[in-house]
């Protein structure tokens, strides 16, 4: 099932657009220039100094990006009158573009983007609604927004073949942009955890699913309560309750650290958090990757935590993806041992050892 066409308006009375900011310092800098000038900052903690000296290979990577030096680089770019908040590391290499999972934004890829830079071009965006992004009161989240948003991304800021790398949602939505993709503008495709949907009302296959989806349907309608709605989303975000789950969804839980609350934190904190929060968990799940992974004859690598509670190796959706590489030559996948939900925060070096001896093999452009 191809993704639906779609066409995007701003809000009934969107608010006159801003002039767009100063560009921050350029990033056209050698890759290795870059690097070092990283590694003359300060790492932000104890924990980031200690994740940032990974080795795995005789590879040793180095290059752990504090959010507060992503947020510094970043960028805006309007977008259908929206203002989508981005990060663009423009080296010598193949471009890649990082697209994160609920919740998250650029700072959740603060462990990859150094070491992808050595290489490659390294992009990331906030999706709509996410990081620093805009939040729009009301907006009806898709996935396929996020999707055309990813294709406009690469058409317009780009401008080159790239390989798209998401995690969870991010992987879904990278899924259905290179799935209705034109004009050799993805040439890879890396999936982290991919999601099954926007959210689990997608996934109707899994008995887990099937025993709670009267639940879900009951909390669906309790969000749509406002004041229910906004009681909820206040106690989720406190730090506390922040930390406690994403501990229950690393399988490294040396790699939740401060920065990563603050990453997941900050955001929710912005006007239009709660709207997007609502309507994405009770939205339309989109597109299945069951649907399209078939029409992608693109190289595409899969990694998967073998301990992620949102999307197990054992359910519907990781036993399609464990599936594919005997039933499709182009697709290859490798388990990540004690790795929850985010494998490139979780354990990056397992991560890299995988994902960059893969970018690697890919054909010149």
């Amino acid at each position: 099932m191809a993704a639906l066409p779609i066409s995007i308006s701003p809000p009934h009375h969107p608010p006159p657009l801003l002039p767009t900011p100063p560009p921050p310092p350029s990033l056209h800098l050698h890759p290795h220039n870059h690097l070092k000038s990283l590694r003359t900052r300060p790492l932000s903690s104890p924990s980031a100094a200690a994740s940032a000296a990974s080795t795995s290979g005789g590879v040793s990577f180095d290059a752990y990006m504090s959010p507060s030096l992503i947020k510094e680089r970043c960028k805006s770019w309007m977008w259908r009158g929206y203002r989508i908040n981005y990060l663009a590391v423009e080296g010598e290499g193949r471009p890649v573009l990082l697209v994160h999972g609920f919740g998250a934004s650029i700072g959740h890829w603060r462990r990859n983007i150094g070491v992808l830079a050595e290489n490659n071009s390294v992009y990331a965006l906030d999706l709509l609604g996410f990081g620093a992004s805009d939040k729009p009161e009301g907006f009806a989240y898709m996935m396929e927004v996020w999707s055309q948003l990813i294709l406009d991304f690469l058409d317009e800021i780009v401008q080159k073949p790239t390989v798209l790398i998401g995690n969870s949602v991010g992987s879904l939505a990278c899924v259905i942009a290179a799935s209705e993709s034109t004009g050799g503008l993805v040439c890879g495709l890396v999936l982290l955890n991919c999601a099954g949907g926007m959210n689990n009302k997608a996934i109707v296959d899994d008995w887990r699913i099937k025993l709670l989806f009267p639940l879900l349907l009951l909390f669906d309608f309790l969000l749509k309560q406002k004041k229910i709605a906004s009681a909820l989303f206040e106690r989720v975000k406190q730090r506390d309750n922040l930390k406690n789950i994403l501990l229950s969804v690393y399988g490294n839980k040396q790699s939740v650290d401060n920065d990563l609350v603050e990453i997941i934190k900050g955001p929710a904190d912005d006007d239009g958090a709660l709207d997007a929060f609502v309507s994405i968990v009770t939205g339309p799940p989109g597109p299945n990757p069951v649907s399209l992974m078939p029409k992608i004859v693109l190289p595409v690598l899969v990694l998967w935590g073998n301990q992620d509670p949102f999307t197990p190796i054992d359910g519907p959706v990781g036993k399609y993806f464990s599936s594919l590489p005997s039933q499709l030559p182009n697709i290859s996948l490798h388990v990540l041992e004690g790795v929850g939900h985010c494998p490139h925060d979780d354990r990056p070096d397992l991560v890299h050892e995988k994902l960059l001896s893969w970018l690697s093999s890919l054909p010149a452009l």
